[in-house]
Order: structure tokens, then sequence, then C-alpha cells
């Protein structure tokens, strides 16, 4: 069977197809075995390797040969079995790896949203649990100044007069601080402010616009709006709490051949963690 390039596996009555290579990644496993006629535990029915085992199951060993990265779902919960199925085809180093679940279980990820509206300024206060998000999420937002005529904070950016862009506050890798509206300056000119939020292409300068924007940016990204509520009343500051299940970063076994090793493959974990 070693001349074979495409191989199809019936698993528990899943179906897969995949290359003879995948399946060689690991040439001490079950799985590289059978296709050297050496695995009692398969059958070949009508050119396809029948497996007596868990074929939903299956389906992540799959993922796991294709890309070498263990990447779960968000509700997976079935560690100690995909756990017996990587140590029955043979797959110590995903076994090693699903041994310590909680490397791999999602971490709940909280933001908080403060908004502050004074008389023609709106303020705002990001937090988030994770500093990852945070830094994204200040990439997507820029703040624009520049000066207009006029008393009105809803009245149209001058596209005649250039705008500066400016660097939002970060006080720390959790947090940011930025505002819009407009502001007296000499004379009759206010100095205003605007927000733009990326993908959306607009520059927003009324504080309650920003935040229905702000809101809607978090909820598409997965965010679940959990609870509202009144910080302070004097200062007329609102806190909107968000949370989601972050999944973690991917958990990579690196194979190494090396010359005289038997085709036997060296693995190594390399777990990169983020937003800690």
């Amino acid at each position: 069977m070693s001349n074979r390039e495409v191989v199809v596996l019936s698993v528990g009555g899943v179906r897969f197809v995949t290359r003879a290579s995948t399946l060689q990644q690991f040439p001490e496993s079950r799985l590289a075995r059978m296709l050297n006629d050496d695995g009692w535990e398969f059958t070949l029915v009508n050119g396809e390797f029948f497996v007596d085992r868990d074929g939903t199951l299956f389906s992540y060993i799959m993922d796991f040969l294709r890309t070498l990265q263990v990447s779960l779902p968000t509700d997976f919960s079935d560690y100690q079995r995909l756990q017996r199925e990587a140590e029955f085809y043979g797959l110590y180093p995903l076994a090693d790896l699903l041994s310590q679940e909680h490397l791999l279980k999602p971490r709940l990820e909280i933001l908080e949203v403060r908004f502050s509206l004074q008389e023609m300024q709106a303020f705002f206060r990001i937090f988030g649990s994770c500093s990852t998000t945070v830094e994204t999420l200040a990439e997507q937002i820029t703040v624009f100044t520049g000066q207009q005529s006029g008393r009105s904070w809803n009245s149209p950016f001058p596209s005649q007069k250039p705008l500066v862009p400016l660097p939002l506050e970060r006080p720390s890798h959790h947090d940011m601080v930025f505002q819009c509206g407009t502001d007296y300056s000499a004379g009759d000119q206010l100095v205003a402010r605007y927000v733009s939020i990326k993908p959306d292409n607009r520059k927003l300068i009324n504080g309650t616009n920003v935040l229905g924007l702000l809101l809607d940016t978090l909820l598409k990204d997965g965010f679940r709006l959990i609870s509202t509520r009144t910080v302070s009343s004097e200062e007329k500051v609102e806190c909107y709490s968000f949370e989601r299940m972050k999944r973690p970063a991917g958990l990579t076994v690196m194979v190494n051949q090396t010359p005289g090793s038997s085709g036997v493959a060296q693995a190594k974990r390399n777990h990169v963690q983020k937003g800690k």
C-alpha cells in the first residue's frame, strides 16, 4: 500500500479522503504503519480502510495531521476521549498536549466600555481582560482633530480643512481613552474631534453615534452584552459590560526528521500564548 497517493478511510461510518503523506507525518503511528500493511486494526474493504473507532473525533485527528496544530471548538469538552483516540492511533505528541487540557480550554474574556457625555464632548474609556483584543481594537479606532466655525457639534466636518489624526491614550496594555465632540477655541472657532472605527469609513463627531458604532463593532466581533449600568449619576458615566469565549492560541507540534533516525519522527511542543 506504500505507493498510494490518495487514501480513503471509513472511521465509524464517516468517510475521510486524504494524502498518504498526511498519514505518514508520524512514521511510528498506526496510521503510517497501516500503509505498509502493518496494522491489524484496519480492514481494507473495496479500496477503503475501515476503522471501528469514533468518526467524529477522528476529524480532529485529521485536522491535527494536516496542520500539526491543536485547535478545538470553544464548546469542545471530550478531551479525555480524544486523548484516548490519539493514543490508539499512536499519535503520542497529540495525546501529550490533550493531557494538558487547561492549555486548550477557551477562556472567558471581559470587555467594559465607559461612556460619559458632558456638554458638547463625549468621553470613552475601554477596559479589556485581554491585552491583545484591546490592542486590536485600538488599531481600528482613529481620532481626528480640526477646527471649524459655528457652535454645533453636529456640523459636518469641513472637507476643505485637513484633519490631523491623534494617538489614543493608552494608560496601560488593558485600556484606552479617547474623546469626540467640540470645544471652544479663540473667537467663534471650535476644536472638533472626530472618531472613525474600521471597517466603517465615517468620521463621527456625535458621541451617541460613536457609542452606537462601537457597540455594534464589538457585537459583530463575537462579544455579548451582559449588563449596562450607571457608574456615576453626577458625571453621567454609563458602563457597558461584554463577554465572549476566547479561543486559546494554537498548540503546535514541530516534527523534525533527522538522518539515521530510521524514519522516527521527533516531536516537540511549541506553545505560544497571547493576550495574557
